[in-house]
């Protein structure tokens, strides 16, 4: 849910600073600052310049501006990515391969848990062509961790482009850009309690794009369309709020994550978890876990959802369809056993958990095939 303060610096933007900030006028350009200050912000908090930051409608439209502006910058037919990202990464990647702008799309191979072999993306950008890797920080299914400073290194040391999907991670973790080495990274406001179809794209200053979407002037040329004040508005003051607490929701929300992986570890039998679980390999924001084979496997999620518990999941791919998630298969999950990923946040409590796990020991005991 968004931060009450956040809620507040939004509504008094929607009461009282409604001028198109594209005008010349006082009204205009009352609101044109709103906007240049929340940049700031935003810049501040990443060690970036706020000519690195451009706002979108979210993490998809920031994905894709950096994935399709950023390799046609560069004229680049190389791409470098895994089987376990984001659609917003995935379907781009996919789409500028059949339209014959990339001629090769590879992928790095990750092991059981979705952790990236480095070996391997070193042994991908050995050529001679300039490639570009999308590799996202932490997997918004998994949990598992990539280490962005290390990617950032293997990147600068083959010359590619290195556009990372930070979405998960952003106002979780700090980012320093002048450390990570990564050439785009993106924001979606809603990951850290501030308003959905709201985002960031950050662009290093030494990269230079062409919009995807035209129209206006707005973002400095680089995104046609009349500014999302508000949003922008509240974007930058969850940021600021995540960054001013981070340390505090960090070790909150670890604990709860750790007290439901304990408690279903004793009290569930043969289930086991998806992706890294350790505090220093995962994001402690999610808990992916697999449940052993039941007869109405899509009921386990039904069933939470009826009892007032909000969860997602699913299983691997089976052979010759597409529904499922495309991570769990790209793991090599078993697509018999139904995953339910768990999210936290600084909102949730111990005694929500325990509803959590009764639940699910009831489900699990009444549907599990014997």
């Amino acid at each position: 849910p968004l931060d009450p303060e956040v809620i507040a610096e939004m509504v008094d933007v929607m009461q009282s600073a409604y001028g198109n900030p594209s005008s010349i006028h006082a009204q205009g350009r009352e609101v044109r600052t709103l906007i240049e200050k929340a940049r700031k912000t935003v810049a501040s908090l990443l060690n970036a310049t706020p000519a690195e930051i451009f706002f979108t409608s979210g993490g998809t439209e920031a994905d894709n501006t950096a994935i399709r502006c950023g390799i046609a910058a560069f004229n680049i037919r190389h791409a470098i990515t895994s089987k376990i990202e984001h659609h917003a990464v995935e379907h781009t990647l996919t789409m500028l391969l059949q339209q014959g702008v990339i001629d090769k799309l590879s992928f790095v191979n990750v092991d059981v848990k979705g952790n990236v072999d480095y070996d391997h993306l070193e042994e991908l950008l050995k050529s001679n062509e300039r490639s570009f890797v999308s590799l996202m920080q932490a997997n918004n299914e998994l949990a598992t961790l990539t280490d962005m400073e290390r990617v950032g290194e293997i990147c600068e040391q083959y010359q590619a482009i290195y556009h990372c999907d930070t979405v998960q991670t952003m106002g979780h973790y700090v980012h320093d850009v002048r450390k990570v080495k990564a050439h785009f990274m993106v924001c979606a406001a809603h990951k850290l309690h501030g308003p959905k179809g709201v985002g960031f794209l950050y662009v290093n200053h030494n990269i230079k794009i062409s919009p995807m979407i035209f129209g206006g002037a707005q973002e400095r040329n680089m995104r046609g369309g009349t500014e999302n004040v508000y949003g922008i508005v509240g974007l930058a003051k969850a940021l600021q709020l995540s960054y001013a607490n981070m340390q505090e929701h960090h070790e909150y929300i670890q604990g709860l994550k750790s007290y439901l992986k304990e408690r279903l570890s004793n009290e569930v039998p043969d289930l086991f978890f998806n992706g890294e679980t350790a505090p220093e390999k995962s994001l402690y924001t999610v808990l992916n876990v697999s449940f052993p084979a039941m007869d109405l496997s899509d009921m386990l999620l039904f069933n939470l959802d009826i009892s007032g518990i909000s969860a997602s999941g699913g299983s691997a791919c089976s052979s010759g369809s597409n529904i499922g998630s495309h991570v769990l298969t790209g793991i090599g999950a078993d697509p018999n056993r139904p995953s339910v990923r768990f999210s936290f946040s600084k909102y949730n409590t111990k005694a929500e958990l325990d509803v959590v796990v009764e639940k699910v020991k009831q489900i699990v005991s009444q549907n599990v095939i014997a």
